[in-house]
């Protein structure tokens, strides 16, 4: 209610001012994309049969694939199963990762050692620790070139604009888990990757000097600094990861399957 000047109450213009800012939200092309008819989110479906069916039907939990499959989908010739083949050598890696764990120490005096060990010393060490390397180099490029094939063919496009959002972050993981990984051996290269990275950092607005700090664990690089991107490696990025597939996977689900052709 307003006074006697006309202006109102300093918590009724506050609620009125949050209620625009959320109107404008929900009107906006995000939350469109997002919270979609058929997601998680649903509002305004009436109770019938035929919604209820629409429901199940559109459910991750209860159908994995759709309902109904767009010829293009699949053909090998549209899609080159560069999705898929992401997603096979994420699972490569994880397996032969998990493997390189059990001889390999993350300290500064040690991990280069171990290395040297794990090809030499250890059966089938040689042969599992090239192809998680050389599967870490094909999934940058698979991922890469899926992200290509998806906005040569326009996929990018409205209603799938928040999972194009979605694969750019897993590019960036990607990426993050490949230079993270080349740093493990401790070996020449590998402390000159962590001098011009860190270094990098340093000049991020603001904050470089903190972040550079967490990176180094310190002022120097040392064993602080490889059990840092060992645990970024092995832990907090495949993590994420694996958070951000599950989101892409859903929404590509929900977005009707793979975008057919321009």
């Amino acid at each position: 209610m307003a006074d006697k000047n006309g202006r109102k109450p300093t918590g009724q213009a506050l609620q009125e001012r949050v209620g625009q800012i959320g109107d404008q939200m929900k009107a906006s092309q995000a939350w469109g994309s997002i919270f979609r008819p058929g997601s998680i989110f649903r509002k305004g479906y009436s109770d019938n049969p035929r919604n209820r069916s629409f429901v199940i039907m559109n459910s991750v939990l209860y159908h994995l694939h759709p309902v109904k499959v767009k010829r293009h989908a699949v053909k090998v010739s549209y899609t080159l199963c560069l999705g898929g083949l992401s997603f096979f050598l994420f699972i490569l890696l994880t397996i032969t990762g998990i493997f390189l764990m059990f001889f390999y120490r993350p300290t500064a005096a040690q991990a280069w050692d171990d290395i040297q060990a794990l090809q030499t010393a250890v059966g089938f060490g040689y042969l599992v620790r090239n192809m998680h390397r050389w599967a870490a180099h094909l999934m940058v490029l698979s991922v890469f070139l899926h992200m290509a094939r998806v906005f040569y063919h326009g996929a990018y496009k409205a209603p799938r604009e928040f999972n194009w959002v979605i694969g750019v972050m897993l590019l960036q993981l990607t990426l993050l888990l490949s230079f993270t990984g080349y740093l493990l051996p401790w070996d020449q290269l590998a402390l000159w990757a962590v001098t011009v990275g860190t270094n990098m950092m340093g000049f991020t607005p603001v904050f470089g000097s903190q972040v550079r700090f967490v990176l180094l664990g310190g002022v120097e690089i040392g064993t602080d600094t490889l059990l840092r991107w060992y645990v970024l490696h092995v832990l907090m990025l495949p993590f994420v990861l694996v958070i951000f597939l599950a989101i892409h996977f859903w929404r590509v689900r929900k977005d009707g399957g793979i975008s057919g052709p321009l």
